[in-house]
């Protein structure tokens, strides 16, 4: 067990040097929530932000939108479509449970995501949140800009 430990641990240092050493990751860690894992994970899934024409584009490709059943009069809307990377849409997810339950400073991000919780409720929140999370890190991305929390 401590073997395995000293990996992670050693792992765990590696993803944070390859975030340091990135500028689009630093970026992308200004972010509340948004930690080197997350950062990393976004920006190789992504890979080159300038193949995205809109920013909207990010969430079908992540997985993070619902999908359709049409069929004749039949009309539904199902859970999220899970395409793309599962890892970082996971990574995502957390981010986004990070930013809700644990991060304490308002920012117009938290008290949106705050906003959704009683009409939708927490989980759907969480995903919506994490698929908001996602265009926002795209456009500071596109952008070249860093994170400012409104207050």
């Amino acid at each position: 067990m401590r073997h395995i430990g000293t990996q992670i641990n050693a792992l765990d240092q590696a993803i944070r040097r390859v975030a340091q050493a990135s500028p689009v990751c630093r970026r992308l860690m200004s972010v509340p929530g948004v930690g080197s894992l997350t950062a990393v994970a976004f920006a190789s899934t992504v890979d080159n932000a300038e193949r995205f024409r809109s920013v909207r584009d990010i969430g079908p490709y992540l997985g993070l939108t619902p999908t359709k059943y049409q069929s004749g009069n039949v009309d539904r809307n199902a859970g999220i479509s899970k395409a793309g990377c599962r890892l970082t849409r996971h990574l995502l997810f957390e981010a986004a449970s990070s930013l809700i339950s644990r991060y304490r400073q308002d920012c117009d991000l938290r008290r949106w995501a705050l906003t959704l919780i009683p009409r939708i409720g927490a989980r759907k929140a969480m995903i919506a949140t994490a698929r908001k999370l996602a265009t926002v890190l795209l456009s500071m991305w596109k952008g070249q800009t860093d994170f400012k929390a409104m207050t």
